[in-house]
């Protein structure tokens, strides 16, 4: 009978399971340690390559024979993997700082991925790996099983500088992630020298030895100085970087892109903006990338009037030409515990593990001159009593019993005596015991005076940092620069201003034809349906459109539908409540003046800025009586303009537009005068209205019959605003529409157009 060892709740047991399969991706796959600044992956790749002598001065090996020992030896998991951490490691492009040496296709800039296949490709260790195995023999590392438990690998390998920061680090664990930017080794060095001078120096000090991350490109980083301390105080935070362009005979070369961003990528956005229209400026679009310009993009303007900074800040705003890259820097401390930490923490942090590691290489060293003057000390007996040990080796049985009680000596030295070649009894050999002896002698106290002394352990540790510094420092390569906000360019900035006449049929179908030289009436209309209103526009303007109930909407003439077709429902593009129509179509820039009216004879003066919204649904804009109806609006052109009000009776008032109030929305002032009893009846209403000036008469239309209205006559008919008006002339007292008509002069013709 099996017996039952332990029973389990399924919650609990998973639960469990989810937690520790979490500790493994956080502490053996996804965050780097804070001492070597490596994953497990990398840690093992180098380790493994060490140990196949792969180092900066060694012979270029098969990748394939690396990746198999990390695998094989260390890291069983998928070689692929492994050989794609192994890429990243030696890619100039993607590290700041690389570890591996590659020869053979190692990937691009532009498609970091496209690397050739392990069996093909050669490595070795980069010369600045060195900083990370040069003390690894020396007692600075503690050893683990690996998984099998075969052979012994480092837990972390004893840098002699902050990798951690050098190269930084990104990675996706179990509910956290890491996002560690690379910075300069020079100030990051200054900055580990300061704080051991001066352990209390503060973030803000430590700022302006390291004033930003330093990636591997030559894009600038744009972030502001405050955000960048911010992000070095919590630890968390963004960096912004920007692509740098030249002006070279007219043309923007684009010459480095920030971190990780491919160049396909950026023409992809580019074109597809070219396509699209939306920079109608640019003509030519090139990759002239080589070998010795990695990144040369050229953007070909349409002539030399164009504003090449204002492109470039479009692009900045909508490409990847501007990106953000986050800071979260999380990472293994000490503790062995993840944790997000501020710079200086991780540089006191470092620096205290890097103290540890320089004391147990001391230490190391110590124990062995110790050992060896101990050995050497037994040697010396044997010179002092060569012919009586020789004796002795030679005709005792347990020789080694014998020297060791009658000299006093060790099991140690005793072994070391007896393993003495014939060779080395001769006299010289004495001297060099002797010389040793001294060597050694004046070594050991130099290597007690330091490890007695924090501040010569202290001045060895700033020693070693600076020729580390001296040897693989480099110049700054991300520049830090204060640029302005990018801004896209505002949509109707790339529309033409072409001239375009928008209009709309009784039931409700729009259109827009190129050009203000269209007759709107002429053309042709669905079944049931004819002409109501048009308005001359520009292509990158707006197009107002009001509703029977007083509502405006807006829609982009840019947007609207053809001409050579019937148009399309303004259904289709506005929610228009039940029951409502439309009165009419305006357009024009935001400051043109229309006059709004109700047929119940009241209106005012708006803007057409005032009447535009994104709304679908409309804005409210003209309050119109119940059982009433808005009038199509009308454009004043001057200040000093007439409107002619017409009623349905048959009367027209003509009265200066000023007298009429401006306003947002609203009733608005009477205009003619109709009597509220015979308007609620539905005997009298505004029939029409229209704006007249210089060089405009007014053209009546009854039935088939049209009749013109001079200048002249005009003066019948004026009189104050609010009045009733006089009466039409016989036969025309029915008006069915109304027309402004230009006189044939030289003035009419800008206004027509």
């Amino acid at each position: 009978m099996v017996k039952e060892n332990e029973k389990l709740p399924l919650s609990k047991f998973t639960e469990q399971a989810y937690l520790d399969y979490s500790m493994y991706v956080i502490l053996d796959r996804a965050l780097p340690n804070i001492g070597d600044g490596l994953k497990p992956v990398q840690r093992r790749i180098i380790y493994a390559m060490s140990e196949l002598g792969l180092n900066s001065s060694a012979k270029f090996k098969k990748s394939v024979r690396t990746s198999g020992d990390v695998v094989g030896k260390f890291h069983p998991h998928g070689d692929a993997a492994v050989y794609e951490a192994m890429v990243l490691l030696s890619q100039s492009f993607s590290l700041r700082y690389p570890l591996i040496d590659g020869q053979g296709n190692w990937g691009t800039v532009d498609d970091p991925k496209s690397f050739g296949a392990q069996r093909y490709t050669e490595c070795r260790l980069d010369g600045y790996a060195q900083t990370l195995l040069q003390e690894l023999g020396q007692g600075t590392a503690d050893w683990q099983g690996n998984f099998d438990g075969t052979l012994l690998e480092p837990s972390v390998l004893p840098a002699r500088l902050p990798n951690v920061i050098l190269n930084g680090a990104t990675g996706i664990a179990v509910g956290m992630a890491t996002d560690i930017p690379p910075h300069n080794l020079q100030e990051v060095v200054k900055a580990c020298i300061k704080l051991l001078k001066e352990p209390k120096t503060s973030i803000e000090e430590l700022f302006k030895i390291i004033p930003g991350p330093d990636f591997p490109t030559e894009a600038e980083i744009i972030t502001p100085k405050e955000e960048i301390l911010e992000a070095y105080k919590t630890g968390k935070g963004s960096i912004r970087m920007r692509a740098t362009y030249v002006v070279e005979d007219g043309e923007i070369v684009i010459n480095a892109l920030p971190h990780q961003t491919p160049s396909t990528k950026i023409l992809e956005q580019i074109a597809s903006q070219i396509e699209a229209k939306k920079l109608p400026m640019i003509v030519d679009l090139r990759d002239e990338s080589d070998e010795e310009n990695p990144t040369r993009l050229v953007l070909v303007p349409r002539s030399n009037r164009v504003d090449k900074e204002a492109v470039m800040n479009h692009l900045f705003a909508t490409t990847d030409l501007q990106k953000n890259f986050r800071v979260n820097m999380n990472m293994i401390g000490l503790n062995g515990k993840p944790q997000v930490l501020d710079i200086k923490s991780i540089l006191k942090e470092w620096l205290k593990f890097r103290t540890k590691t320089v004391t147990r290489r001391l230490q190391h060293r110590l124990d062995w001159v110790l050992d060896r003057l101990h050995i050497l000390e037994g040697l010396m007996i044997v010179y002092l009593n060569i012919e009586e040990v020789i004796k002795i080796i030679r005709k005792e049985d347990e020789p080694k019993k014998v020297l060791q009680k009658k000299y006093k000596l060790s099991s140690v030295q005793v072994d070391s005596i007896l393993e003495i070649r014939l060779r080395q009894l001769a006299k010289l050999e004495e001297e060099k015991i002797r010389a040793e002896q001294k060597d050694l002698d004046g070594e050991k106290a130099e290597l007690e005076k330091i490890l007695n002394s924090k501040a010569r352990l202290k001045t060895l540790v700033k020693k070693e940092l600076t020729e580390d510094a001296e040897k693989y420092g480099d110049e700054r390569k991300s520049l830090l620069v204060e640029r302005e906000e990018a801004a896209a360019f505002d949509e109707t900035e790339l529309i033409s201003s072409d001239p375009v006449t928008i209009i709309l049929s009784e039931r409700g179908w729009v259109r827009v034809a190129k050009g203000h030289d269209i007759d709107p009436e002429g053309m042709s209309y669905r079944e049931g349906d004819s002409f109501l209103s048009s308005a001359k526009g520009r292509n990158n303007l707006n197009a107002v459109f009001i509703g029977s109930q007083g509502k405006a909407f807006t829609l982009p003439c840019h947007g609207l539908p053809s001409a050579r077709g019937q148009g399309e429902p303004l259904t289709g593009r506005l929610n228009i409540e039940s029951g409502e129509t439309f009165a009419g179509v305006m357009s024009g820039k935001d400051d043109q003046n229309l006059v709004l009216a109700s047929d119940a004879g009241y209106g005012f003066i708006a803007k057409s800025g005032d009447l535009q919204t994104k709304n679908k649904s409309g804005k409210a804009a003209l309050r119109v009586p119940e059982n009433g109806k808005a009038l199509s609006p009308q454009p004043v052109i001057t200040t000093e303009d007439n409107i002619a009000a017409i009623s349905s009776d048959g009367r027209m008032l003509v009265f200066p537009v000023s007298e009429l109030p401006e306003l947002a929305r609203g009733k608005g002032n009477k205009i003619i005068n109709i009597p509220k009893k015979r308007y609620q009846a539905g005997e009298e209403a505004l029939k029409a209205i229209a704006i007249l000036g210089e060089g405009r008469e007014l053209k009546l239309v009854s039935g088939k019959r049209h009749f013109t209205i001079k200048s002249k006559d005009l003066e019948n008919f004026k009189g104050s605003r609010g009045l009733r008006g006089n009466l039409l002339p016989k036969g025309f007292r029915k008006v069915d529409s109304v027309e402004v008509v230009s006189k044939p002069s030289k003035e009419n013709k800008p206004e027509e157009e």
